[in-house]
């Protein structure tokens, strides 16, 4: 999540990080999930940043630097950054859903028009679906929320976390 805080700080896209750093697109989306990059790869953001590597918490991958001060150094995202991201995330997600609705809504009544019943009844199931969305997207109801997926966790391992 750090590389996409500094990259959505830089105001980059994920192909012009990728393309600055010598990454593929595919190891930054992976390492804006979360995943640890290689000390190499570290080197190269740190490099595109103008940071220190050890923001990429690659302390695991160099030779026994587990000193407290090291890992207190170590950038992490506030809890409110991580929130926001998310937040993002699903307003983005949402407007995706929205747009593909409208341009294929807008294809299929141009296509086969009104007055077809089929196609009348599955933009009205979308409609719902999409609105749906929304109420999620802006957190008016909390479908598949916090609560959820620990409740999903803890059937998954048996046990309470």
């Amino acid at each position: 999540m750090i590389v996409r805080k500094l990259r959505l700080q830089k105001g980059w896209s994920q192909e012009q990080l990728a393309e600055l750093t010598g990454l593929s697109v595919r190891t930054i989306q992976r390492l804006e999930r979360g995943q640890a990059p290689s000390l190499e790869s570290a080197r190269s953001l740190a490099a595109v940043f103008e940071v220190d590597v050890s923001t990429f918490d690659v302390s695991t991958l160099t030779s026994g630097e587990d000193s407290m001060t090291d890992k207190a150094e170590t950038a992490q995202l506030a809890q409110d950054e991580e929130s926001a991201l998310a937040y993002v995330k699903q307003l983005k997600e949402f407007y995706t859903h929205l747009l593909l609705y409208i341009v294929f809504g807008a294809i299929l009544l141009w296509r086969r028009g009104i007055d077809d019943p089929v196609i009348l009844w599955a933009l009205i199931g979308w409609s719902v679906g999409v609105a749906i969305h929304a109420l999620v997207a802006y957190e008016k109801i909390d479908l598949f929320g916090v609560g959820w997926e620990r409740r999903m966790v803890e059937k998954r391992l048996g046990r309470k976390l």
